[in-house]
């Protein structure tokens, strides 16, 4: 098996899955609010009064976060080789699967696993099933 280097960064990842975990348990302890991108997303498009300020907030963030570390470590922007449209097609695909499944990885996976929810654990089961499932298609069926 071969293992691409260039991607393979687990003391990055180990990181970014700490701060993931503590930003979700910063918002739970401090705001009663679980931190799932999808809600948050569509709760900001929703509702603009105070109680949308924080999810802009977070998003606006979210958004900010990858220019802030060009900055301050220099890291450049991955390289995408998909075409604008099917990026789009990904994302509108994603979106509507988390509203139907009530939630997105970071809100069953991250939130709701830890609140040992049974709905979450089907969910993220399913989600990465189907991970899974898209990556064994597109890599040995398709290509």
């Amino acid at each position: 098996m071969n293992i691409d280097t260039a991607h393979f960064t687990p003391y990055a990842s180990l990181l970014g899955g700490a701060l993931i975990g503590a930003a979700a348990a910063l918002l739970v302890l401090g705001a009663g609010r679980i931190l799932g991108a999808v809600g948050i997303f569509a709760g900001a498009l929703e509702n603009w009064s105070a109680e949308g300020a924080w999810r802009f907030w977070l998003l606006a963030g979210i958004v900010a976060a990858p220019a802030l570390a060009h900055v301050l470590w220099g890291k450049s922007a991955p390289n995408i080789s998909s075409s604008a449209a099917t990026l789009a097609v990904a994302g509108l695909l994603v979106g509507f699967g988390a509203r139907l499944g009530s939630g997105c990885t970071s809100g069953h996976g991250v939130c709701g696993i830890a609140r040992l929810s049974p709905r979450s654990f089907v969910a993220t089961g399913l989600f990465m099933a189907s991970a899974f499932a898209t990556v064994f298609l597109i890599r040995h069926v398709i290509a």
